[in-house]
């Protein structure tokens, strides 16, 4: 079944193309495999997310530092742990 995205969602997805690869190699598997299919709350957890310079993001994902906002790191946590798993499983095949 494929969700059709409302035009705000199209608009975020438009948004969460980054210029820097390495937030693309986390935020790209998330919008494409579980954005749309996620809560409201989260929703707004990652529109929230995008609000951030790329520069800040790097250090969020590297470890380096980290939100205010809990729902934010906290989902920033679920994209590193999807990636990784992703990234196992590829490994195993």
């Amino acid at each position: 079944m494929t969700i059709s995205p409302t035009d705000a969602q199209r608009r975020i997805i438009y948004q969460a193309r980054r210029g820097l690869k390495e937030l693309d190699f986390y935020i790209d598997p998330y919008v494409k495999a579980h954005y749309l299919t996620a809560d409201s709350d989260e929703q707004a957890a990652f529109e929230r997310l995008l609000k951030f310079e790329d520069p800040d993001l790097l250090l969020f994902f590297l470890g380096q530092d980290s939100p205010n906002d809990d729902a934010v790191s906290a989902l920033i946590q679920k994209m590193k742990t999807l990636k990784h798993a992703q990234a196992q499983a590829q490994a195993q095949i």
